[in-house]
C-alpha cells in the first residue's frame, strides 16, 4: 500500500526490485529501444514512430518497429507492408521495408488485415511480451516501440517487460491534449522510464499561397509542459499534406522532409 514505485528510496523487502524484463530471443541483437507514447489517440503517435525509424534509417543505423499497438495497428500500413510474418526454428522473422527497416505488428499474424481484435488484456500484453522474446531482431540499433494511447495494461506492459532507454511523448496543441500528455509524463516518472522529450504534431500550418503559419488546433502550451517536467521539445510537427498522402499510400520511406532531424541530433548525438 501506498507504493510509488520508485524502489530506489524503498526499504521494504516486497520483492517489487527484482528485474520483471522479459528475456530477449537469444538469436536477437537490440542496442537501444525507446517507446513512442501519447495520453489520447489521434495526435499522430504512429506517424512520429514511422518518421523517427525513417529519419534513424537514414543516417545508417539499422532500425526496427516494435508495433504495441495491437487492436489499433497502423505501421504496416505506412510502410506498404502486407505480407505475414513467417518462422523458422529461431523464432517469428519480422518483416522487412524497402529500406531494410524491421517490423512486427499483429496485422502480420491476422489472415485480414480487416479482422477486429477482440482480445482481453492478457492476450494483448501476452501477445507484445511475445514480439520481445519470441522474434528474431537481427542487429537493430534503435528500435521504436509504437505505444496505444493511455495509460493503461499495454504501456504498463511495456514498461516493465521491456528495457526501455526513454520514451517519446506526442501531443497536439489543445489545452485538454496538454493535460493529458502530463499523464503520459507522469506514469513514465513513477515507472522510472526516463522522458527523451516531447513532440508536438499539428502544431500549425502553412499557407502555400502567403506562406504565413497558421495555429490550426490554438496556440501551443508544449513549451510550457515540457518546461514543467524538465524535460525538451524534440520538434514541432507541421500540418503537410503531403506526409500524409505518403503515410496513407504506404510511402512513410518516401517522405522528404526532415522535421525530425534536429529530434534525431538531440537523441542520439552519441
Amino acid at each position: 500500500m501506498g507504493c510509488n514505485h520508485d524502489c530506489s528510496s524503498c526499504s521494504q523487502s516486497c520483492g517489487s526490485q527484482d528485474d520483471l524484463h522479459e528475456k530477449l530471443n537469444q538469436f536477437s541483437s537490440v542496442n537501444r529501444v525507446v517507446g513512442v507514447v501519447s495520453g489520447k489517440g489521434g495526435v499522430g503517435k504512429s506517424l512520429v514512430t514511422s518518421l523517427m525509424a525513417v529519419t534513424m534509417n537514414r543516417r545508417g543505423m539499422h532500425t526496427a518497429i516494435l508495433d504495441a499497438d495491437i487492436t489499433g495497428p497502423s505501421i504496416p500500413k505506412a510502410f506498404g507492408v502486407t505480407e505475414k510474418a513467417m518462422g523458422s526454428e529461431m523464432g517469428i522473422l519480422p518483416a522487412v521495408t524497402e529500406t531494410g527497416i524491421e517490423i512486427m505488428s499483429i496485422n502480420m499474424l491476422l489472415k485480414n488485415d480487416t479482422d477486429p481484435v477482440v482480445w482481453r488484456a492478457p492476450m494483448i500484453t501476452g501477445t507484445i511480451k511475445q514480439f520481445w522474446t519470441d522474434v528474431v531482431w537481427h542487429d537493430i540499433d534503435c528500435m521504436f516501440i509504437d505505444m496505444p494511447p493511455g495509460t493503461g495494461d499495454v504501456p504498463l506492459t511495456v514498461f516493465q517487460s521491456i528495457p526501455l532507454d526513454g520514451i517519446i511523448v506526442v501531443a497536439s496543441p489543445q489545452e485538454l491534449v496538454g493535460m493529458i500528455v502530463e499523464k503520459a509524463v507522469k506514469m513514465a516518472e513513477l515507472m522510472n522510464v526516463p522522458v527523451l522529450g516531447l513532440v508536438e504534431n499539428m502544431s500549425y500550418f502553412t499557407c502555400p499561397d502567403c506562406g504565413k503559419r497558421h495555429s490550426v488546433f490554438g496556440d501551443s502550451r508544449i513549451d510550457e509542459t515540457a518546461a514543467k517536467y524538465n524535460t525538451r521539445v524534440l520538434a514541432k510537427l507541421p500540418i503537410d499534406p503531403s506526409l500524409a498522402a505518403c503515410i496513407d499510400n504506404g510511402r512513410a520511406e518516401a517522405f522528404e522532409g526532415n522535421y525530425l532531424d534536429e529530434a534525431a541530433d538531440i537523441l542520439f548525438k552519441d
